[in-house]
């Protein structure tokens, strides 16, 4: 019994040993966790704040301009710019809801019972959709019933409201996109990065690099297989998404054909570059875990990043995640709006040009 013991204490003393003796697998295991938990604890948040609403009333009516700092007041909604009409502002993606006020003013068709106003939803996230709506109706029938009633019985404030981009409020129409984007980075990060590090586990890294060809054919060799994939999934996914959940694509195949590929050329990199650093499969997936979880998180997928403090917003600029997110979601729901788009695609291609120059220059220096 005592010999099993003492062979049981061996064992976990290697194991130990092995697992605490790499300074890279020390940080993966006690500090990824701290840092992880205190990213996901400012970040993860359900309820909705800072919404974007833009007010369209009259500039005499004082009444409106009453309202107007009553819903902003609540820390429920900022202040978007409005740009065009109603419409033009709520496409462009610089509000998530648009509230048109009466052109006679609030106080006039009150006083007639006649009280129309009319709220259009960016409704691509139907909770979201769903909360806009629920709080407009409560801060108004309020401020209604606060300033306008007097001594008669309040009248009720009837909503003009169109639901715009996802009619029927399907959160699939919304979460599909944001699927597509999780499984291509997955599937192109994890691949390339145990890829490698398998062949320096098996040794046969330094038969490649032993081989009489150019470093930049070893890279481009690593790279463009699983770039090739990574477009291949993207379709697939995307057929998938359109035959079984029927989400629409309403812009430009151009864009989003575009998007893909600066967004699949920026993972393949990202597997890249962790694949290098790493010096065996175990180190490489806790550094692709170490990125992936966080940029998963932090990309809009599941929790909306304007609801997050703004050094985590800040975090969440840099990651690629979040600007493919947005195209995807745009080209496919909102139908291409060029400002949005354009912006979002140039973003990412400068976060991939970065990442690929980094994977490039580590390349070098392991392969030298």
């Amino acid at each position: 019994m005592n010999n099993s013991i003492r062979i049981i204490i061996g064992f976990v003393k290697k194991e130990f040993s092995q697992a605490l003796r790499d300074p890279v697998m020390r940080v993966f295991i006690f500090v990824a966790p701290v840092l992880q938990l205190t990213i996901f604890g400012f970040a993860i948040n359900n309820e909705f704040k800072n919404l974007k609403l833009a007010i369209f009333s009259d500039p005499t009516d004082v009444v409106a301009r009453q309202l107007s700092d009553t819903m902003y007041s609540g820390g429920w909604f900022l202040p978007a710019r409005p740009k065009g009409d109603a419409f033009q502002t709520l496409q462009s993606g610089r509000a998530d809801a648009v509230l048109v006020m009466p052109r006679q003013g609030l106080t006039k068709t009150y006083a007639k019972n006649e009280t129309v106003i009319q709220l259009l939803i960016d409704a691509k996230n139907a909770t979201k959709a769903r909360a806009i709506d629920t709080y407009v109706r409560s801060i108004v029938q309020k401020f209604v019933l606060d300033n306008l009633s007097g001594e008669k019985p309040s009248v009720p404030v009837v909503f003009d409201i169109r639901v715009l981009y996802n009619p029927t409020m399907e959160t699939s129409i919304f979460m599909v996109p944001g699927i597509m984007t999780l499984i291509m980075s997955l599937i192109t990060i994890i691949m390339v990065s145990m890829s490698l590090a398998r062949e320096k586990e098996l040794g046969t890294f330094e038969t490649i690099i032993a081989a009489p060809i150019a470093k930049w054919q070893i890279i481009a060799g690593k790279a463009v297989p699983y770039m090739l994939i990574g477009l291949l999934d993207a379709l697939i996914v995307l057929s998938a998404g359109v035959i079984l959940f029927n989400v629409p694509i309403r812009g430009s195949l151009l864009f989003l054909i575009t998007a893909t590929m600066v967004f699949v050329t920026t993972t393949v990199s990202i597997g890249l570059l962790v694949s290098s650093i790493a010096q065996n499969q175990q180190q490489a997936m806790m550094g692709t875990f170490m990125f992936l979880f966080p940029a998963m998180l932090l990309s809009g997928v599941m929790f909306p990043i304007e609801n997050m403090p703004a050094v985590i917003q800040f975090v969440a600029y840099f990651n690629p995640l979040m600007y493919y997110v947005k195209v995807i979601r745009n080209v496919m729901l909102k139908g291409a709006n060029p400002e949005v788009v354009i912006s979002c695609i140039a973003m990412l291609f400068a976060i991939g040009s970065i990442v690929v120059v980094a994977t490039i220059l580590r390349f070098r220096q392991k392969l030298n």
